[in-house]
């Protein structure tokens, strides 16, 4: 009976040590894939050794101008190592109706959006995508910017519907963006009412490191 009892012991902490060493291949965002709005897979992996900027988007929202400002970064630090992914979201306000070829179409025609779009996707509920999943569990709400002026409108909207919701991880508008470090271990988060322009330092940053 004693020896029964040490095997036994020794499978539940060989199933430990399995779940654990599982659960720490699954702690970087390398082991992700999503699709691109062409309906492409794409492999996180490959972006070992750069910055990412990740941001759920929305073509009819009042955060939309923000496209101008995450081209802008794009544009200037992309060949220093930044890559910027955007992925197109209906789950606020229903702002972004389209398909993903309009979509897409939309962000170049008006903001002449160059960086990567993904197919339209959840980032919150029961099917989230598995890029914000991540995401949201590595940095939860940052607190929105008290001098913007839709804060206020923000905070009353979402505090009706759940009155402890800045307790909580979940993504609260569109624009939400996650700054990714070169090594994936370190998440920045800024709400929308953070402008491209205020990651702009944090950015910087990272690529220097």
């Amino acid at each position: 009976m004693k020896h029964f009892k040490n095997i036994t012991l020794i499978a539940a902490v060989f199933c430990c040590l399995l779940s654990t060493n599982a659960k720490s291949k699954m702690e970087k965002i390398y082991d992700l894939k999503a699709l691109t709005s062409k309906g492409q897979e794409l492999k996180f992996s490959q972006f070992k050794g750069k910055v990412l900027l990740i941001v759920n988007t929305a073509s009819k929202c009042g955060f939309t101008p923000q496209f101008e400002g995450l081209e802008a970064l794009n544009k200037k630090y992309k060949d220093k190592g930044l890559v910027v992914i955007g992925f197109p979201c209906n789950q606020f306000g229903g702002q972004d109706p389209g398909t993903d070829s309009e979509i897409t179409g939309f962000c170049q025609l008006n903001y002449g959006v160059s960086f990567q779009m993904m197919k339209k996707s959840d980032v919150n509920g029961p099917q989230t995508n598995a890029v914000f999943k991540f995401l949201k569990s590595k940095a939860g709400f940052a607190g929105f910017d008290p001098a913007h002026p839709l804060s206020k409108l923000l905070h009353e909207m979402l505090s009706k519907a759940d009155p402890d919701y800045a307790s909580k991880p979940d993504i609260k508008w569109n624009f939400t963006k996650f700054l990714v470090s070169k090594n994936g271990n370190n998440i920045v988060r800024f709400e929308p009412t953070a402008t491209p322009a205020d990651m702009e330092a944090t950015i910087e940053k990272m690529l220097a490191e």
